[in-house]
This record gives C-alpha cells, structure tokens and sequence, in this order.
C-alpha cells in the first residue's frame, strides 16, 4: 500500500486513539489495510467497464449458467488500485444471481477474455433462470450503466473467526482490540474510502458482518468439491487464509435491499488466472 493511501487512515488512527484504544493496537491493525477499487457511475476517475451490456465472450466458452452483472476493462484499471496479482489487460467477466437461501451453493462465476481474443455476442437474457418469472424480473432489474474506478483503502469489517467451543469466536489472532477497532472504521469510513456499489479487492462487507464474508465462500467452495462439482476437480483448501476476495457487489435492486455478493478465489488459482475456480456466496436477510 502507497504511503499516500495509509494517509488517508489518519481520521481512524485519531478516532482510535483518542477512543482509548492503545497505539500498537492501532498500528498493527492499520498493518492489515488492503487497497481497492471502488467502482460507481459517479466520480472522475477513468471509466472502466460497465453494468450489464453486451456479453461477448469466445466462443470455446459455454454459455455461463448466472445471469450477467458487469464486465471490467483491465488495463483502464488504475495501477495498484489492488493489491490483487490480476492481468494487465483483458476484460473480466462477472456473473451472479443476488439471491440467496443460506446454502452453500455457489451462486456466481467469472469469466476472464485475454486482450486480443476473438469473441462474439451472446444472448444474455436466456438460461434456466429466465424461465422463472420472480427470477426473470430480477434479473431485468440489474443495473446498466458505466462504471468508474477510485482507488480507496480498505480495513477489516469483520473482528472475529470462529472456535469449537464455548464462546465459538474471539478477536481476530493478534488484535485483541478488533471489535472496538471495526467499531471506529464503521464511524470513519465515509471520511476516507469512496462508497460504491462494486468493489475490486480489499475487505468483503455487508448488511450484518461479524465474521469475514469469505469464510462462508470458502466453505461453498468446499461443499462443491466434496460434491465432485469443482471446476477440473482437485482439492479446495478450507484455509480461509489461501482464500482473497476478487469482488464485491451490492445490487441496490427493490425487493433485496441489503443483498451482497461476494465473489473469492484461492491465491494459487488467481495467480494461475483460474478464474473459472472463482466461487460466489449471496448474503441476504430477506
């Protein structure tokens, strides 16, 4: 992270500070800031990508099964708007249906279009999905519009993992002040990150956080190997540490407000652009 980002943090160091929270708690929490992209139709960063639009993909590439968010142009992407080891160049490709029952089944995927690839135009408004009316005029309700990118820093908005027994969490390992800390990032960050509704990198939020957003993808991920459903099998690691978040998507669309999806890829496969072994969990309190 650049110094001018860790700047930025000065309203949550200040706040924190002078909530009673010692300063090497601080420090090392600001230790765990991630950069990000957000990306909204508003600002003035460089415009790149969009909400919905045509879906052109190669044509070696089935059909995807969810329904078509948002394509992002790689290379209008600012340099180290992530920390996120993605492609220079190329589009990616995300796909989601923002509904979700609490099951660990996989409810979106990525696509990722080397620069250069010949590719044509497919009809998004067809699949199992759009045969369902609720589900149809759902989907008609995605957003459609360019997007812009801002590069924001970003800090954990959760502040536990889970244990086995009794109380079944504690504080993150290594910060015993981690509730009281996601306590004044939540009453600082419109101070110093943009808001958005999708998200490139950093840290997963949502609704009602308490535990990283990414432990439930990981453990979709999981449910979807032991079910032999793994894209080019192999194992999944449970380790949500092997695990990063790719993307964020807060839909804003009537009818499920507060819905977020969370798209997560393990480090190995985004190094190796596997971007086919993304895995995607909705969270939602109907």
């Amino acid at each position: 992270m650049t110094p001018e980002l860790r700047d930025r943090l000065g309203p949550f160091r200040d706040t924190a500070i002078a909530r009673g929270i010692p300063a090497e708690d601080v420090e090392r929490w600001l230790d765990t800031a991630r950069p990000c992209a957000t990306l909204s139709k508003d600002g003035d960063g460089p415009v790149v990508g969009r909400f919905g639009g045509p879906l052109l993909l190669p044509a070696d590439v089935p059909d995807p099964y969810f329904p078509f968010v948002a394509s992002i142009d790689l290379a209008a992407l600012p340099a180290d708007a992530t920390d996120l080891p993605l492609p220079t160049d190329g589009h990616l490709l995300l796909f989601a249906f923002p509904e979700g029952d609490g099951s660990l089944e996989n409810m979106g995927e990525v696509v990722y279009v080397p620069a250069g690839t010949a590719v044509t135009e497919r009809d998004k408004d067809s699949g199992d999905l759009f045969e369902v009316d609720e589900f149809r005029e759902l989907i008609e309700k995605f957003p459609q519009e360019e997007l812009r990118a801002s590069t924001d820093v970003s800090l954990p908005y959760h502040c536990a993992v889970e244990i086995p027994e009794s109380p079944y969490s504690r504080p993150l390992p290594g910060h015993p002040r981690s509730e009281d800390l996601v306590r004044v990032w939540d009453d600082t960050l419109d101070d110093i990150a943009g808001d958005g509704p999708l998200q490139l990198g950093g840290y997963s939020s949502e609704e009602a956080v308490y535990l990283d957003p990414v432990t439930t993808v990981v453990q979709c991920a999981v449910h979807t190997a032991q079910e032999g459903r793994w894209p080019g099998g192999g194992t999944v690691s449970a380790d949500v540490a092997d695990w990063v978040l790719l993307a964020d998507w807060n839909p804003g669309i009537d009818g499920i407000e507060g819905a977020t999806v969370h798209w997560a890829i393990q480090r190995e496969d985004l190094a190796a652009q596997r971007f086919d072994r993304t895995c995607a969990t909705v969270f939602w309190n109907p």
